[in-house]
């Protein structure tokens, strides 16, 4: 029987910069949904890469004295080498300026000029060049009178100067979607999350729409409108179709065409906060002018600040204030598994999270080395003490025998999954630690070394070792998604290897499965401690 597909997305990065903690958090996120949905037995698509066309990446490239695509070769294994430190399992890595896109944004001019949603005219307006976004002339002077600017325009999201643009363009119809994308928000709630960044999107649309250019002539560093050469497509109108062109949109195949059949439209994009009018508004519209399905939902995900530890607030990250944090850094600290960990587990996604190295190491002692590698360690030394360096023998019954451990396993993986599937990390990840403090505490009330002087008693020791062991085998699942090295090793070490390619996570979580008389070994500790800074 065919898997169910399931499609997730990250955002194409922009390679005018290396990569840096923003997008090594977007890239995590999806990560661990993609590894989630695996270990549930869907076949998964997860798809990541780089935004190489533009204004942008045309002045990137000036300024380091390479033409673009040299610039973009240069930058692309910045990207590739960063998410294979992180263990991101993404299928696929897609970069604009491949054949295969280029082929699916000149048939989305095809389709865009037989829809009727296309006209051309002029620009007369500002332009953002960093963050490639147009605004209107009343958008400009209300940012401009919210700061109190004079003289220079200020782009109304990031800040920085504006550009008057005046050029040839064709234009795409936003406007007339305005009622459709409404509607859109009603019948489906869902499509943008969390909901509060919903009701910022119905806010903007609400407001009312203004036809996008979508084609630029004062430069040339993109792709060619195929009935029209004196054009280039606008980057945005480009980047988000890299979604569709990554499952066979536009590739003129039999086997491109089932591919797309099969895969769209996507279940998630998972997006920052600043791109959702591109994900919630343009592209959206952009489907319904052309007819294809729209993807089932966009993750809007906030941004990561730095916390001032004198002020205790949340500061943007900038070279020049000094509190940029590079992703090598925390992983020199953490480690990779610590750094998912952390950044899954302690920023709510859809939030702004203030960060501080302080707080990582508190997170990693208390959740990874005093309770998760703790729990580990002690159990598995025990199992090998105690029981010739192996699991004790199962007796009879003994996962239904009354205990405490059991009762919180009960429908775990139930709780567990009704966060995952909503991309509620934080509380999943709750799920998990109750029962991993619980057996914890368990082994304090217990007393196993005591118990293990008595030969009388070496059944129920037995029954102590083997409920710890399996609720370790049950955490080791549940935390896979998140640090999928670790929970290999855990269920290794536990004769258990090859349960850590489960595509049944329901199943494998269900009480009562350890393996008994299997080799363990203890093995150095999992998490070390850490230090504090100096």
């Amino acid at each position: 029987m065919a898997k169910t597909p399931f499609f997730i997305t990250t955002p194409i990065y922009y390679v005018n910069a290396r990569p840096h903690l923003g997008t090594a958090y977007t890239t995590v996120l999806c990560d661990v949904q993609a590894r989630y949905r695996r270990a549930t037995g869907l076949d998964v698509r997860f798809l990541t890469g780089m935004d190489e066309h533009g204004e942008k990446v045309e002045e990137a490239a000036r300024s380091h004295g390479m033409d673009p695509q040299e610039w973009c070769d240069s930058q692309a294994p910045f990207f590739e080498d960063l998410w294979q430190t992180l263990e991101i399992s993404n299928d696929d890595f897609i970069r604009t300026t491949e054949a295969r896109q280029t082929r699916a944004v000149q048939y989305l001019w095809e389709r865009m000029r037989e829809s009727g949603y296309l006209y051309k005219g002029t620009y007369d307006g500002w332009y953002c060049v960093p963050d490639e976004t147009y605004f209107t002339e009343t958008q400009v002077s209300h940012a401009d009178e919210e700061r109190g600017t004079q003289g220079q325009h200020l782009c109304p999201d990031c800040g920085r100067p504006l550009e008057r643009v005046q050029e040839e363009s064709y234009f795409f119809r936003l406007s007339a979607f305005q009622d459709r994308l409404l509607r859109l928000y009603d019948e489906h709630p869902d499509f943008v999350m969390p909901d509060f960044r919903m009701r910022e999107v119905r806010s903007f649309v609400e407001g009312g729409l203004q036809d996008l250019s979508v084609s630029r002539t004062s430069f040339d560093w993109g792709i060619p409108v195929p009935f029209d050469d004196r054009h280039v497509t606008y980057v945005w109108f480009d980047a988000l179709l890299n979604y569709m062109t990554a499952v066979g949109f536009g590739q003129g195949t039999d086997e491109a065409a089932a591919e797309f059949a099969r895969r769209w439209p996507a279940q998630y994009h998972m997006v920052g906060k600043d791109i959702i009018r591109f994900h919630c508004v343009i592209w959206p519209a952009m489907l319904m002018a052309i007819g294809e399905a729209l993807p089932e939902h966009v993750f809007a995900h906030g941004f990561l600040m730095v916390k001032n530890e004198e002020t205790g607030q949340g500061e943007k990250m900038s070279k020049s204030r000094g509190n940029a944090i590079a992703p090598e850094e925390v992983i020199d600290l953490l480690g990779v598994e610590g750094y998912r960990y952390y950044f899954m587990t302690d920023c709510v996604p859809g939030e702004d999270g203030a960060i501080s190295f302080s707080r990582m190491e508190q997170v990693y002692n208390a959740d990874l080395a005093n309770s998760w590698g703790n729990l580990v360690s002690r159990s598995l030394n025990m199992s090998a003490k105690y029981f010739d360096g192996k699991t004790p023998q199962l007796a009879d019954g003994w996962s239904e025998r009354p205990n405490p451990l059991c009762d919180i396993a009960q429908g775990i993986f139930g709780r567990y999954a009704e966060h995952m599937d909503k991309i509620e990390y934080v509380a999943a990840k709750d799920v998990v630690m109750e029962l991993v403090h619980a057996a914890n505490h368990y082994i304090e009330d217990s007393a196993p070394w005591t118990v293990a002087k008595d030969p009388a008693r070496r059944e129920e020791l037995a029954g102590i070792i083997c409920s710890l062991l399996e609720s370790i085998r049950i955490c080791a699942h549940l935390l896979s998604p998140f640090m999928p090295q670790t929970s290999a090793e855990v269920l290794r070490r536990m004769s258990l290897g090859d349960e850590a390619t489960t595509d049944d996570l329901a199943a494998a979580c269900a009480w009562g499965q350890l393996a008994g008389d299997a080799p363990v070994s203890k093995g150095d500790a999992l998490f070390p401690r850490l230090s504090p800074r100096a």
